[in-house]
């Protein structure tokens, strides 16, 4: 593996594709979209109508609960605060629908909630938090696209907290997979969930529907979807090794169809990428020169290890770039983004992180900052 550095600004790179003569074709699936995303980088490895917008079923629940998740995580929920079904989102035992199954004027904890939501795929329980986040289901699904736009997903519009068919209700492939990343990475305490197989609540006990839970052992998540509009759709993330694939299909003609295509092109995926380390955190790649600071350098590095996805095989021929901002000034705080760590593959970026400092730069006294003024502005001059 190579390595160079560079002190220069900040440059906006382009995407990579990954060379078709380095790969088998990837299979043909008879579906209305798909995805193959690796979790680590967010790279598309193989697509087929990425972002060609479709009835997402109950794979609008990942929104639904990635919501919960973060309320939970930040305090403004607790685990075992009680969340009341009222009429409006009950579920009466309708077979056209799955359900929860909590009573009528019945509460259950927001952990339980969440597990019907996740598990049992529980229209009843999706509703009953989003009118207790919310105080009605409209309005949860404001906060929903307004999360979706946050992380980026570009091509999704939630009507409902369900994906019960409504106009106006839709996402794609690879929203679908942006979410799954989020998921996996945000909600890391509350991810576990996605890989349970059964819940019981009320004396009901349900499986997950997901049935490669069952059957591959890398299989860790996260949802399924159904309608007669939607098809039957499939979210999906695998880890074998280092290297993590989320796959996301929609409209597959049954739930056989929806496992065994996505147990196919994650084979794929695993066969013919790999997840090499390029650099470890917190190691000093380079020094750089500050102005104003009690320190004339920062030591700069990466606050998390650096993986890359890539065609097996072409490890070696990975090449590194240091990309930093030019004339950094203190004060700089530890862990400051101040360049990023770039890495290319036939003069093509793959992935990036970001550069950050390693220690803090206090600011200089009053004589030291005007001597770097008059060195600055002389530099300046040539």
């Amino acid at each position: 593996m190579t390595h160079k550095s560079a002190f220069a600004a900040l440059l906006l790179l382009p995407s990579f594709t990954y060379a078709a003569t380095l790969l088998s074709a990837p299979p043909e699936l008879n579906n209305k979209s798909y995805v193959l995303m690796d979790y680590e980088t967010g790279q598309i490895l193989a697509s087929k109508n990425e972002n060609e917008k479709l009835a997402p079923a109950s794979m609008t629940k990942m929104m639904t609960s990635y919501l919960i998740e973060q309320k939970l995580l930040s305090g403004d929920l607790t685990e075992d605060e009680k969340v009341r079904m009222n009429e409006s989102a009950w579920c009466r035992g309708s077979s056209t629908e799955s359900c929860m199954y909590v009573p009528l004027n019945g509460t259950a904890t927001a952990l339980e909630m969440l597990r019907g939501i996740i598990i049992q795929s529980g229209n009843d329980a999706s509703k009953a938090m989003a009118e207790h986040i919310a105080g009605n289901e409209g309005t949860f699904a404001h906060m929903m696209n307004v999360e979706a736009k946050r992380i980026g997903m570009k091509n999704t519009n939630f009507i409902n907290s369900t994906g019960m068919p409504a106009e106006g209700h839709y996402s794609t492939a690879k929203d679908m997979a942006v979410l799954a990343q989020h998921i996996i990475h945000d909600s890391s305490k509350y991810y576990p969930i996605y890989s349970e197989k059964e819940f019981t609540f009320n004396g009901i006990k349900q499986g997950n529907r997901n049935a490669l839970l069952y059957t591959d052992p890398s299989v860790d998540g996260l949802k399924t979807g159904h309608t007669n509009e939607a098809g039957y759709c499939l979210t999906t993330s695998a880890k074998r090794g280092p290297m993590r694939l989320i796959s996301v299909i929609f409209g597959t003609n049954s739930m056989n169809d929806r496992a065994s295509q996505t147990r196919e092109i994650l084979a794929w995926g695993f066969s013919n990428f790999e997840t090499v380390k390029v650099q470890s955190a917190n190691q000093v790649l380079a020094k750089a020169k500050i102005w104003y600071g009690k320190d004339k350098e920062v030591q700069i590095g990466l606050a998390e290890n650096f993986n890359v996805t890539m065609p097996k095989g072409q490890a070696n021929a990975i090449k590194t770039q240091l990309v930093v901002q030019p004339k950094l000034t203190a004060p700089l705080k530890k862990g400051q983004v101040i360049g990023k760590y770039v890495a290319s593959l036939d003069g093509k970026v793959i992935s990036e992180k970001p550069l950050v400092a390693l220690q803090a730069v206090e600011e200089a006294g009053f004589f030291s900052k005007m001597l770097d003024h008059i060195k600055q502005f002389f530099s300046n001059l040539f």
